[in-house]
């Protein structure tokens, strides 16, 4: 079922990767009824492998997100994913930035929210977390009408008047279409740790400038939730001859967390 405007929606809406994992030449069980190449004259059986791709990728993520529920069952998935991606590291295991498979410094094109970091999202600090209304309002902004709606919400729901699909409250920022002079996005987080004082810090993307309101969120209580708003500003007359996306990355921080958000902004659109 696709909505009536599908098609303008079809460029990156956030980030892709979410997150990056241990996924080249892991040590996996590996089925005995097919041979390590699937060459019909192959007649080897062995109950593991050394693999790589996804497919070894998405087991570390999996069995994070089982020890976080066990740990945390009353997180929702949405929780659980903000906790994941906001403490991913971008820095490889020299302390230095992750490379693409080219040797090239990689973007979060390539990693998403950088690589995987287990005992950092058992304790993230602050969470994006994501309703049910969150996810009808997103089906809004792609164009669904009430009754398509009703399908996923099983009753009756009336799209809001405004929403804007980039105020989806999700852990990355992504602005696929910049041609406006301003682009205005709100999120929200949930404390999920101890009363605190969170201040904000802002890596800027080339020729652009990225401003958060207010730049201090306090927290009183546990479970306590805070809105605030990033602007973002292009300086075109400082992109010259470079155009494509752009990168940065906004990062809240008690002096114990670091609630990390990677932001891409196209200047080409």
């Amino acid at each position: 079922m696709v909505p009536p405007s599908a098609s303008r929606w079809n460029r990156r809406l956030h980030i892709i990767p979410d997150i990056t994992a241990p996924g080249v030449s892991i040590l996996a069980a590996y089925t005995e009824v097919a041979s390590p190449t699937g060459l019909d004259n192959d007649k080897r059986q062995f109950p593991y492998s050394v693999l790589s791709g996804t497919s070894m990728s998405c087991p570390h993520v999996a069995g994070i997100v089982g020890l976080l529920k066990t740990q945390y069952p009353h997180w929702s998935p949405s929780a659980i994913k903000s906790a994941i991606m906001t403490t991913g590291k971008t820095r490889d295991n020299t302390r230095k930035s992750i490379l693409d498979s080219s040797t090239v410094e990689a973007t979060p094109f390539a990693y998403g929210s950088g690589h995987v970091n287990p005992n950092s999202a058992m304790d993230p600090g602050l969470v994006y977390d994501a309703t049910t209304e969150d996810y009808l309002n997103f089906l809004c902004a792609r164009g669904y009408n009430d009754t398509m709606i009703r399908l996923f919400s099983q009753k009756p729901y009336s799209c809001p008047d405004t929403f804007s699909i980039e105020d989806f409250n999700y852990p990355s920022i992504a602005v696929p279409n910049i041609q406006a002079r301003k682009v205005t996005l709100t999120r929200t987080v949930t404390n999920i740790g101890s009363p605190g004082t969170y201040n904000v810090r802002v890596r800027q993307p080339f020729a652009v400038f990225v401003t958060v309101k207010p730049r201090v969120l306090e927290f009183k209580t546990t479970g306590e939730k805070k809105t605030f708003q990033v602007i973002i500003t292009p300086h075109f007359a400082k992109l010259g001859t470079r155009a494509g996306y752009v990168f940065g990355d906004m990062i809240w921080s008690d002096g114990k967390h670091s609630v990390r958000s990677p932001i891409a902004v196209n200047l080409a659109s």
